[in-house]
């Protein structure tokens, strides 16, 4: 009998095998630089993932909903 088929990712983590592809660095890169970073703000960290890392705006705002979802702080600023 063949394993159960894994469903596909949902939210922001659907995005991650094309973040992948697109920019050559693992996910847990990203995740790593936006939990590094000094900014604590969602949208200040999706510019900063778009303008210092040419990350798109999709991408850049489905690792920064990740992290602040993983860390806790999805009701924050």
């Amino acid at each position: 009998m063949s394993p159960a088929p894994v469903p596909p990712a949902k939210g922001p983590a659907s995005y991650f095998p094309s973040i992948e592809r697109t920019y050559g660095r693992p996910v847990a890169e990203w995740l790593a630089l936006v939990r590094a970073s000094p900014l604590t703000r969602h949208g200040e960290l999706v510019t900063w993932l778009k303008t210092a890392h040419g990350m798109g705006h999709g991408h850049a705002n489905a690792v920064v909903a990740y992290v602040r979802r993983e860390d806790g702080a999805e009701g924050g600023a």
